[in-house]
């Protein structure tokens, strides 16, 4: 048995903000993104006891997230959401913040056009900062595999993102 302890405050400083930025790539809503990062630390703070190898522990973090993300999908399709919507909205303020979270937003609307299967490789590696190998173990494929899709989804993703620059609008592919 390779386990050592478990020291959570570190994991949680660690690992907090790639679990994030992978949340908020699967929801496209910050909430629900904090939430399933919540989530996320509470299942390894109930479950510590059960983890073996702490060496894997970033790889078992983002299969969780995952895992629950798509839990809550089934959950959500059998009982939906409504939203209420405040009448007015505040006005944005330009500065170099909203500049760059538009950058963003436009890179994570591109990267919805990517198909689903490329599209979680390219998450994971990008937003996430899973390596190969995590990658390979968080969604129990080979690591050719990750490899072929990460390029054919950057190919894809470089697509899109050259047709942002033309007036036409991207669209997401129905998953």
């Amino acid at each position: 048995m390779v386990r050592t302890e478990l020291d959570l405050e570190s994991i949680v400083s660690e690992l907090y903000s790639p679990l994030y930025r992978f949340a908020f790539s699967l929801s496209r809503n910050e909430a629900q993104a904090a939430d399933l990062t919540q989530e996320t630390f509470l299942i390894l703070a109930k479950q510590q006891a059960q983890v073996r190898d702490i060496t894997k522990i970033k790889s078992w973090l983002f299969t969780t997230l995952r895992r629950e993300f798509l839990r809550g999908l089934r959950s959500q399709s059998t009982h939906p959401e409504v939203e209420l919507k405040p009448e007015h909205q505040d006005q944005l303020v330009a500065d170099s913040g909203v500049l760059k979270a538009s950058d963003a937003a436009t890179v994570l609307e591109a990267l919805a056009g990517v198909d689903e299967s490329y599209r979680m490789v390219l998450e994971l590696f990008y937003l996430a900062d899973l390596s190969y190998k995590e990658i390979a173990a968080t969604l129990d494929i080979p690591i050719g595999t990750v490899m072929s899709r990460l390029s054919r989804g950057k190919e894809q993703l470089r697509i899109l993102l050259t047709k942002t620059a033309s007036p036409n609008k991207i669209t997401p592919r129905p998953n």
